[in-house]
């Protein structure tokens, strides 16, 4: 998990363990999870849901780190697009 904060913006970027550096495709979507924006700490659940009660903005890729935030109702089960077998999802609170 890394958090990124600009212009008052807490965002969040987390990725399940395995999934640094990997480049995830999906007809003509291609998306490349860069350990220099997802990757600055290994936290536990507890920890991210910590995080992303906090955060304005999130960007999560990932089994584990979806279901953490489809289970604390920031991310509708249904918005979840799935990309190369992987599932993504964004939050942002307005």
């Amino acid at each position: 998990m890394r958090i990124h904060r600009r212009q008052g913006e807490h965002l969040v970027a987390a990725c399940d363990g395995g999934l640094e550096d990997r480049v995830l495709r999906d007809g003509k979507i291609k998306m490349t999870v860069h350990r220099s924006f997802y990757c600055a700490e290994e936290v536990d659940e507890d920890t991210l849901r910590n995080r992303l009660e906090m955060a304005t903005v999130a960007n999560l890729v990932g089994e584990r780190c979806v279901a953490v935030a489809v289970d604390m109702g920031l991310v509708d089960k249904e918005c979840v697009l799935m990309i190369d077998g992987v599932p993504h999802a964004q939050m942002a609170r307005l």
